[in-house]
């Protein structure tokens, strides 16, 4: 069994009107990501680090921010798509730990329902994913609420 190891990152600019969605969960807020896709910074940097873990490249080159195809496309369907991918190449996922650096609005009463949502486009239990959430005490952009970032970790297993 090979067992490989992936990270991911994203981020993305706030603005005042747009829809936040993360983990596939919209939340209230004022601010939303400006993004060609619906701006789930936390999908984003799960599907790298899944991505990045098989050796599939990045999310980017298998869903091109100037695609009209991918216009506005919820981040749930390029997870699904992604776990195909990975399908495909006979790769499973073991684990993922995600952190999502945010201000505002507090998300720790929607994890729950991010960790169960994740689980079940990936098709493994929630106790699989971690879903943890930090300010940015105020610094950067992160902390002056210009922007939202995530980082994530995955773990996957093959057979090679």
């Amino acid at each position: 069994m090979n067992v490989r190891i992936g990270f991911g990152y994203d981020v993305h600019q706030l603005a005042t009107g747009r829809k936040l969605i993360l983990g596939g969960v919209e939340i209230p807020s004022e601010k939303g990501p400006v993004a060609h896709s619906d701006g789930d910074v936390l999908i984003h940097a799960i599907c790298d680090a899944l991505l990045g873990a098989a050796g599939l490249r990045d999310i980017g080159t298998h869903f091109p921010d100037n695609s009209r195809e991918y216009k506005d496309i919820s981040s749930m369907v390029i997870l699904e798509k992604t776990i195909n991918m990975l399908n495909e190449n006979n790769y499973r996922v073991g684990n993922i730990d995600a952190t999502l650096c945010l201000q505002q609005p507090k998300i720790m009463d929607y994890i729950g329902t991010m960790k169960e949502k994740l689980a079940s486009a990936i098709g493994t239990g929630a106790g699989n994913i971690s879903v943890k959430a930090t300010t940015a005490e105020h610094l950067g952009f992160v902390g002056e609420g210009k922007g939202i970032s995530a980082y994530a970790v995955a773990l996957i297993t093959g057979n090679d």
